[in-house]
C-alpha cells in the first residue's frame, strides 16, 4: 500500500511539468511556420493591423499552433480588445471587446 501512495503522489508531483508548455519549443515552431511561409510574421501582422486600432495601446499578442491565429491585445479606455487574425492572409477573423 506505501508503495502505491508513493508512486500516486510522484505522479502528482509531475503531472504540471508534464502538462506545462514548453516556450521554447512554441518559439521553434512559430519559426518554422513564418520560414516555410506557412504564416506571416508577427511584425507584417503588426505592421497591418496595430494602425486601424485609433486610441488603444498594443499591449501584445499571442499565437495559436498549428491553427496560426494570431491573438493581438489591445487595452482602449480601460476595456481589453482582442483581435484574431488569420496568419496565413493577414485577415481579421474576430474581435472582443470595443
Amino acid at each position: 500500500m506505501r508503495m502505491w501512495i508513493t508512486a500516486f503522489l510522484l505522479l502528482l508531483a509531475a503531472s504540471p511539468a508534464l502538462a506545462a508548455p514548453d516556450p521554447g519549443r512554441e518559439a521553434s515552431a512559430a519559426w518554422q511556420a513564418t520560414r516555410q511561409g506557412r504564416i506571416l510574421p508577427l511584425k507584417e501582422i503588426e505592421r497591418r493591423i496595430v494602425p486601424t486600432m485609433k486610441g488603444a495601446q498594443y499591449i501584445g499578442f499571442d499565437l495559436e499552433l498549428p491553427s496560426g491565429v494570431y491573438t493581438l491585445k489591445f487595452l482602449r479606455d480601460g476595456t481589453v480588445i482582442w483581435v484574431d487574425v488569420d496568419g496565413r492572409t493577414g485577415q481579421v477573423i474576430g474581435r472582443t471587446g470595443r
